[in-house]
């Protein structure tokens, strides 16, 4: 399997604020930036999460989203005008010409003059329903497996949009996205041997590792409820 460069067709950073319930606080709300911009161990300067045991941090410093899956959310989701530009899903990078099935954990990308590794996938949250006021699309990023993916930073740098980014090391070619996103998401015990062998992967983020070991051990999935349902909302 080989990754050919791509390029970086939108850079997006944005503030921590209040999403459309008036309440919610989040920093998935993201606009793109022309300027070369600092990649530090934390994240892209001028980027924020709003709850930091969750989301960003070292394991977790870039989220990067395939503008390709564009195409299947327009088709399930009424909001449009969300979907008529990147930035829809709180992503800070955008191209064309990657997805979940061909990048691999651990790979070592060089990202205009940084250098980054592939730490896990994305576990979807209900703040995505609420962006897009439509319940259920949390749900719907994680069942189908468009969920992008994070880098940890092992050399800041300046990076701007159009700039390349390239494989330089692949250390688990037998590791695509793809397949770890749908162990994840897996609720039966009959992977736990998958589980176990997912669990030893170094280049994979601890608290996906730990997951593994849980399950591996327990044979049971954890709830999902909190992550993927909007508090207080109706379900039906």
């Amino acid at each position: 399997m080989t990754l050919a460069p791509a390029r970086i067709d939108a850079l997006l950073t944005g503030p921590v604020a209040p999403l459309a319930d008036g309440r919610t606080q989040s920093g998935i709300v993201k606009s793109p930036s022309d300027d070369a911009l600092w990649l530090s161990a934390t994240g892209l300067a001028g980027d924020a999460q709003a709850d930091l045991r969750i989301h960003g941090g070292p394991e977790k410093a870039v989220h990067h989203y395939p503008r390709e899956h564009y195409g299947a959310w327009a088709a399930w989701s009424r909001r449009h005008d969300l979907l008529a530009a990147p930035g829809a899903f709180g992503e800070n990078l955008s191209t064309m010409g990657w997805d979940e099935s061909s990048v691999c954990i651990g790979d070592v990308l060089r990202l205009g003059e940084a250098l980054v590794q592939v730490s896990q996938g994305r576990q979807p949250c209900w703040k995505l329903d609420v962006r897009f006021g439509e319940l259920g699309m949390a749900r719907e990023m994680q069942d189908s497996g468009r969920t992008g993916w994070y880098y940890r930073v092992l050399q800041p740098g300046p990076v701007q949009r159009g700039a390349s980014i390239a494989l330089v090391e692949r250390p688990h070619p037998g590791w695509p996205l793809s397949r770890l996103i749908a162990l994840l998401f897996a609720r039966d015990e009959r992977f736990a041997p998958e589980w176990e062998r997912a669990a030893e992967l170094p280049a994979l983020a601890e608290r996906w590792r730990a997951t593994f070991r849980r399950r591996a051990a327990s044979r049971q999935v954890e709830d999902w409820t909190p992550r993927l349902c909007v508090p207080g909302a109706d379900p039906g």
